[in-house]
């Protein structure tokens, strides 16, 4: 090989379209700029060479039988040959980027002997001055939204031509090419989005445990001072009774203290359920659990809430979790079925389950007013409410998601066919 050829093979990638291009076009700069901006996206230029896209650039030399391959990626100014086979990467000027010249080519370019074709005749690296370049082919790489970013390029110091099978097989690694930076970018994307989503559970898990925290010490302070107001108004309303004589005025009277106890009393209630909420869901004391027996004990409390239910239960499995907090669960969801009801009709309520391999599914199943589709997560929320005409402080529900998603399980709550609610609650066996 001669000295010339000896260029040739060293910088072979450093090809020339011809040094007396028209000035650039506004559209041209605008392209330059686009496709300069998706190859920043794919990190390869200041990376060393990468294996997966140096397999790619081998593969196509065997596949054309030609010494010399490279991968070229061509910003506004400059190509970056990324993976080479024949030869030592380079980066040169865009100016003397053959593949430059041809980037807008629709379908890829093969020139069996570049000293006969106008377009790269005189180019130095064709014509002797530096190499002596002649088989040439270079296949576009098209992103998938159409940016053509460079060229996977094949060539040799001899003339020849290229089968159709070779050119098909070419176009198909070049798509490759494509689809190896793709991948690699979008990895990196999910790789952030992930980490992205990872800060902001733990902060969400973070901002929860301050206001459960805040919300269990608020309803702490305000039981003691509404257990004295409480003791005080029944102290009034007693006075009330014995010294006003008055029977219109202590009827008055009485409407009005009976009107501020059952408020008072709202309130306990709120707190009492504000404290368990903040209580319960926290640190698990884990042990296998029958719920079937925790069931009996269940309907066993809640014997005068039920009193005007049917109840159908069927036997519940054995789990591993904390045994009073699960056992909240169930109390909730029944109490809840018994509450729900039609004005005039008996509540009817099914408890049942379902194995799902390493889950258990648990169904409480009423015939009751049911919960529109579009409250079914917001009820889940501390303080939510689906029917405010019933007595409540919206904290059962809020309390049973949070025991469920310490127990790593899930609920949810779909319609009772003919209507009603179905609350179910899968948790780990």
């Amino acid at each position: 090989m001669t000295a010339d050829r000896d260029v040739t093979s060293q910088h072979a990638g450093d090809l020339v379209v011809g040094r007396n291009e028209p000035g650039p076009t506004d559209r041209s700069l605008e392209d330059d700029a686009r496709r300069a901006a998706v190859i920043e996206r794919y990190h390869v230029l200041l990376q060393p060479p990468r294996s997966d896209l140096q397999a790619l650039v081998d593969i196509a030399a065997q596949v054309a039988d030609v010494p010399l391959a490279t991968i070229n990626l061509i910003t506004d100014t400059e190509q970056h040959q990324i993976a080479v086979t024949g030869f030592d990467a380079a980066v040169c000027s865009r100016e003397d980027s053959m593949c430059a010249g041809v980037l807008h080519e629709p379908e890829p370019v093969i020139v069996a002997d570049a000293s006969q074709d106008p377009r790269f005749a005189d180019n130095p690296f064709v014509n002797g001055e530096i190499g002596d370049v002649r088989f040439y082919a270079t296949h576009q790489l098209r992103t998938p939204e159409g940016v053509t970013i460079g060229t996977l390029c094949v060539f040799d110091t001899v003339a020849r031509s290229l089968t159709d099978e070779q050119e098909h097989s070419l176009v198909r690694l070049a798509d490759r090419v494509v689809d190896v930076l793709e991948l690699e970018l979008r990895s990196r994307e999910l790789q952030r989005s992930v980490s992205a989503l990872e800060q902001a559970r733990a902060e969400l898990e973070r901002s929860n445990e301050q206001l459960t925290a805040f919300a269990g010490q608020v309803a702490h302070d305000l039981r003691n001072p509404l257990s004295a107001i409480v003791m005080s108004l029944d102290l009034v309303d007693e006075q009330i009774r014995e010294e006003v004589a008055d029977p219109v005025t202590a009827a008055g009277l009485t409407f009005v203290m009976g009107r501020a106890v059952n408020g008072a009393g709202r309130m306990q209630v709120l707190i009492e359920d504000l404290l368990a909420y903040a209580r319960l869901g926290g640190d698990l004391r884990r042990t296998t659990v029958d719920l079937d027996s925790v069931l009996q004990e269940v309907l066993a409390d809640l014997a005068s809430a039920l009193a005007d239910a049917d109840v159908h239960a069927e036997a519940l499995p054995v789990v591993h979790g904390d045994r009073s907090q699960l056992r909240a669960v169930l109390q909730n969801l029944l109490a809840n079925s018994a509450k729900f009801h039609a004005a005039g009709e008996r509540a009817r309520i099914e408890v049942r389950s379902e194995s799902l391999g390493d889950l258990v599914r648990i169904e409480v199943v009423d015939h009751g007013l049911g919960v529109p589709e579009e409250d079914r997560s917001r009820v889940f929320e501390p303080l939510a409410r689906a029917h405010e005409d019933v007595a409540g402080s919206g904290i059962g529900l809020a309390t049973v998601r949070r025991i469920v998603d310490a127990h790593r399980g899930s609920i949810g709550i779909t319609e009772t066919p003919g209507g009603g609610t179905t609350v179910w609650v899968e948790l780990p066996v």
